[in-house]
């Protein structure tokens, strides 16, 4: 695991005990350094465990946008099927002259559209 740019510990230098009790001094220097790097770990625990309950509601919200869309897509789906549908049902009828006059219609308003666009 890649270490974050900010750490910097650095180990404690090992001392021969000496009679005068120097192991019990290192002992405590040793359970020190331990307390505080468990206050950063802490730390930095605590800043992880809010970032996944942001990274939680975030995905929440995302899945409740995904689904509205979904179903504005299913509904303009149906909308879209019934209107083919019923284009289907006028060209297969006996008047064939109104596929034309649609035709012409929708040609008409694409034109006018591409005047009133060049004009602005």
């Amino acid at each position: 695991m890649r270490r974050s740019q900010g750490y910097n510990y650095q180990p404690l230098p090992q001392h021969q005990p000496g009679p005068s009790g120097g192991q019990q001094a290192s002992g405590d220097a040793l359970e020190e350094e331990n307390e505080r790097m468990a206050e950063e770990l802490k730390g930095k625990i605590g800043a992880l465990k809010s970032l996944t309950i942001d990274i939680g509601n975030e995905v929440r919200y995302q899945d409740r946008l995904l689904r509205g869309m979904d179903e504005d897509m299913d509904r303009t789906g149906g909308f879209m099927s019934n209107t083919i549908n019923r284009v289907v049902r006028l060209g297969k009828g006996g008047h064939r002259n109104y596929m034309c006059y649609m035709f012409l219609f929708v040609l008409a308003v694409f034109f006018l559209l591409y005047i009133v666009l060049k004009l602005r």
